[in-house]
């Protein structure tokens, strides 16, 4: 549900819990129009690929986003979003699991999403939302046309405010009804009062009726919307583990129209994954994910309640400042153009990583991929950012002992060569 993440930036400073709840229901609705051209055969992530990104908004701020396969045999994708000057925080989990059903084929969505306004709420880690997603099905696998559907109930729940939404995707019936439609009530969960009844079609317009009043009011109109591409960083910027570089042969292939190359490249990975695990078993080597730890979740955990992440982020993103945020943010993993995958990155844990691109406000904001993000290499990779570290052979022997009056320290500023003097304070 990330297709247009713009549409979250304003909803933390909505005064009224009700409205800022709908709010948060026409930002997921906004996200199911984006849909493949036909039904194919997915490329199935690999233990340990991971993908960033980042969207560069109108107010000169950005989106951070952090994903990583977490898991194989169950697959389980674990993602993380963050536009610190806005305090949105979306921790999420995707689990999808396979069924047939004669001539149709579904995946299953038990996965959750927790987004956070972080200046709203009582609690720890700000007012929390959550998040479900409905089920796929690919219809006329073995005879007719394929379609694609989204179908049956998905949930968004605040249960510090108390506030429900069930939203049923509807498939379309065999002798009758429509595809694509959408039905649903917003609702007190304290009183049991129904407050709103949603309808419409998911990739047109969706509504939402007040029941109180009668009066209707668009949530969201995907007729004529198109979806908000992140900017990725170049293909030669990127680790072998990165979405786009892992199965960039592979979509090169297929795209060439050459199935026997893409059905090769595709084998390599999938016996390159397999060698790795047999070896891990060998020598009895955990796996452990390079961005994601297991969630601390049950009665006291710092993350009670979101046991249904299984992983989340393994860093404490708490900067006093927008700034210090993006800083912690980008230490992680690389996510801006001019990062690369140097070796600290490939390994488990956080690491250092360059200064982050500046937005200006005189320039234009940075060039992003446009379409699918299989088509790799659309943008202009900037020149790479540097950062200027003190190593320890430069710094003063006695940096580390307290000031002595009138024996200050001294030292060339290392960016603009202005001396700087560093005395002791003045005591009160």
């Amino acid at each position: 549900f990330m297709a247009h993440p713009e549409n979250l930036l304003q909803l933390p400073e909505i005064e009224d819990p009700v409205r800022r709840f709908l709010a948060v229901v026409a930002f997921y609705l906004s996200g199911w129009h984006i849909k493949p051209p036909g039904v194919k055969k997915p490329l199935n992530p690999i233990l340990g690929e991971t993908f960033t990104c980042y969207w560069e908004y109108a107010d000169h701020t950005r989106g951070y986003y952090i994903s990583e396969q977490t898991s194989h045999h169950p697959p389980k994708s674990s993602y993380f979003f963050m536009a610190p000057e806005h305090n949105i925080r979306i921790d999420g989990a995707l689990k999808p699991r396979s069924k047939f059903l004669g001539n149709s084929a579904a995946s299953l969505m038990e996965g959750v999403g927790v987004l956070r306004f972080l200046n709203r709420g009582t609690s720890k880690g700000g007012e929390k939302y959550f998040l479900t997603q409905p089920n796929m099905y690919a219809r006329g696998i073995l005879f007719g046309k394929m379609k694609y559907e989204l179908g049956d109930h998905s949930y968004v729940r605040c249960p510090e405010n108390g506030l429900s939404a069930d939203i049923e995707f509807k498939t379309k019936g065999y002798f009758g009804g429509t595809y694509n439609a959408i039905g649903g009530l917003v609702k007190n969960d304290k009183t049991g009062e129904t407050l709103y009844e949603l309808s419409g079609m998911w990739s047109g317009e969706m509504t939402a009726k007040n029941v109180m009043t009668g009066q209707k009011e668009v949530l969201f109109n995907a007729t004529s919307s198109k979806h908000t591409p992140p900017t990725v960083r170049p293909l030669e910027e990127q680790g072998e583990r990165e979405s786009q570089k892992l199965w960039y042969k592979t979509v090169q292939a297929i795209k060439e129209g050459n199935h026997t190359a893409a059905t090769e490249e595709k084998s390599k990975i999938e016996d390159r994954q397999r060698d790795e695990t047999a070896r891990r078993q060998e020598q009895g080597i955990e796996w452990k994910p390079k961005y994601f730890r297991k969630v601390r979740g049950g009665p006291g955990g710092s993350e009670e309640g979101e046991e249904d992440l299984d992983w989340i982020l393994d860093a404490n993103i708490d900067g006093a400042t927008p700034e210090i945020k993006s800083q912690q943010i980008i230490s992680i993993a690389p996510i801006i153009k001019g990062q690369t995958a140097t070796p600290s990155h490939l390994s488990n844990g956080p690491s250092q990583s360059p200064q982050p691109e500046q937005p200006e406000h005189q320039q234009e904001a940075a060039p992003t991929t446009q379409g699918d993000l299989l088509d790799f290499g659309q943008s202009d990779a900037t020149a790479p950012l540097t950062q200027v570290m003190l190593q320890p052979a430069d710094m003063p022997a006695n940096l580390q002992e307290p000031l002595q009056p009138g024996h200050p320290i001294k030292r060339v500023d290392t960016l603009t060569k202005d001396l700087d003097e560093f005395v002791d304070a003045k005591p009160m």
